[in-house]
C-alpha cells in the first residue's frame, strides 16, 4: 500500500504517532558480552543490532594473505577498497569489518550472503569511517574486527550499525577521535511529485524507506564534520539542504544519548569496583 504523506505537516504526526523532527526510541547497552574485547546491542525503533569487537590483535592466516589494512569484510569489492587504503598504512592497524544480517530480520526473510552488494557496500562505508577516526597507528601489524549481526530491520539500518560499532569500540577502549553518530533523513514527498516544498523528515522507518527520498548521515562527535553521507535516492537539490541540516541535528541527538548511556556503564563499573576511579575519569563523569 503507498504511504500517505499527505499529513506529513510540520504541525501533525507520522504514521507512528511522531512529527517531524522526533527520533524513534533508542535503546542501548554496552558490554554485552564479556568474553570479548568490545560488545553493544543497540535498537533504533524496531531496528535491531549486536556489534562485537575484536582486537586489536595479530592478524590471523587468512587477513595476512589478504594484505588489507582498513578493508571490509568479505568480498572481492571490500577488498580492493581495504587494498587501496592500506598502501600508505603499512604501519597501522588494519580494520575489518563483517556484516551478518540474519534471515529473520526483515519481512521477506531473504536470506544475504558474504558476496551481498549491499552487504558490501554497508561494510567499506562503516570501514571507512572508522579508519579516519580511531587511532590505528598507535597499533602497528595488527587487526580490528568488527562484527556487527542484523537481528531486526525496520529503517536506519546503517545508521543503527554505525552507532552500536562506536559504542562497543569505546567499549574495547581503543583510542579515537571522537564518537561518530548517525541518523536518516528523508522528504515529505517523492523525487516525481517535484514539491520544493516538501518538509524534512528525521529518523525514518521502513515503509517511509520505501516511498520517500531519504539519505543516511554521520558526523564527528557534538560537531558539524560529516564523516558518512550517503544518499542513494534521487531528490531535488533544494531539498538536500534541508535534509542534511535535519539529520545533522538528529546526529548532534543520538550523540547525547549515547554519551549517556556510556557514562552510566563507567559509573556503574566504578560502584561495582570494576574499575579503580581517577581525578580525571570523576571529573569527566560529573560532567
Amino acid at each position: 500500500m503507498p504511504l500517505d504523506t499527505s499529513t506529513y505537516s510540520l504541525a501533525l504526526l507520522r504514521i507512528d504517532g511522531r512529527r517531524w523532527n522526533d527520533l524513534r526510541r533508542l535503546h542501548a547497552q554496552i558490554h554485552t558480552q564479556e568474553a570479548a574485547d568490545g560488545s553493544s546491542y543497540l535498537e533504533m525503533g524496531h531496528t535491531k543490532v549486536m556489534c562485537v569487537v575484536t582486537g586489536p590483535a595479530e592478524p590471523q592466516a587468512g587477513q595476512q594473505k589478504r594484505g588489507t589494512t582498513g578493508g571490509g569484510g568479505g568480498g572481492g569489492g571490500a577488498a580492493a577498497a581495504g587494498g587501496a587504503l592500506g598502501a600508505g598504512q603499512k604501519d597501522a592497524a588494519s580494520i575489518v569489518v563483517n556484516v551478518v544480517v540474519a534471515g529473520f530480520s526483515s519481512v521477506d526473510r531473504k536470506r544475504r550472503g558474504r558476496n551481498d552488494r549491499r552487504i558490501q557496500e554497508m561494510e567499506i562505508t562503516i570501514q571507512k569511517a572508522l579508519a579516519a577516526n580511531l587511532h590505528t597507528h598507535l597499533f602497528p601489524h595488527s587487526t580490528i574486527t568488527v562484527s556487527l549481526h542484523v537481528l531486526s530491520q525496520d529503517g536506519s539500518l546503517l545508521a543503527a550499525l554505525i552507532n552500536a560499532t562506536t559504542l562497543a569500540l569505546i567499549d574495547a577502549g581503543i583510542p579515537m577521535t571522537d564518537y561518530i553518530t548517525a541518523c536518516t533523513a528523508g522528504s515529505t514527498s517523492s523525487y516525481a511529485a517535484g514539491d520544493d516544498s516538501a518538509d524534512p523528515l528525521l529518523d525514518l522507518n521502513t515503509q517511509e524507506e520505501q516511498e520517500l527520498p531519504f539519505l543516511t548521515v554521520a558526523t564527528l562527535g557534538d560537531s558539524d564534520k560529516v564523516a558518512v553521507l550517503v544518499c542513494e535516492s534521487r531528490v531535488q537539490v533544494s531539498r538536500l539542504e534541508g535534509m542534511l541540516v535535519v539529520g545533522v541535528d538528529g546526529c548532534r541527538q543520538v550523540r547525547r544519548l549515547l554519551d549517556g548511556i556510556v557514562r552510566a556503564k563507567g559509573s556503574k563499573m566504578i560502584k561495582e569496583g570494576v574499575v579503580q576511579r581517577s581525578d580525571v575519569m570523576a571529573v569527566s563523569l560529573e560532567e
